[in-house]
């Protein structure tokens, strides 16, 4: 559990994980000292696995979003995830067993992606949603 400390950190590096440790300092209203420590401990115990960028998804040519729900009869090999195009892996309940959040260029480099997945994996079923706007994304 975090507490109101780390979590004034946490929130203000989810804005800019650039920030320098005495602009986080100020930001925070914590000492430059603390700071610097409270982030030491937070990577050391896995709060923070790492520091990232968030991208301009049509800049890097990912604005064609694909969300695919997988029902499986067997499991889906783990060297699958490896794949670029595969950004979020999450294991969900009811009809469905597996959401993939997917990310190409186009919608013929997504076609490629699909139709090797279902001839490799075997999936029992897939359901494959389009994303047409981007309201929200975080990191």
């Amino acid at each position: 559990m975090l507490d109101e400390k780390e979590l004034r950190i946490v929130k203000a590096l989810r804005e800019n994980s650039r920030i320098s440790i005495r602009a986080l300092a100020k930001k925070t209203g914590l000492r430059p000292s603390t700071v610097h420590l409270k982030i030491k401990k937070l990577k050391k115990e896995g709060v923070i696995e790492r520091f990232t960028v968030k991208l301009d998804n049509k800049a890097v040519e990912e604005n064609f979003i694909v969300f695919l729900l997988i029902k499986t009869k067997k499991d889906i090999k783990s060297s699958v995830f490896n794949d670029s195009h595969i950004k979020e892996v999450f294991g969900v309940t009811g009809e469905y067993d597996m959401l993939i959040k997917l990310k190409f260029g186009s919608i013929d480099e997504f076609n490629d992606f699909i139709i090797k997945f279902r001839k490799e994996q075997e999936p029992e079923a897939t359901l494959s949603l389009v994303a047409t706007i981007n309201l929200k994304e975080e990191i």
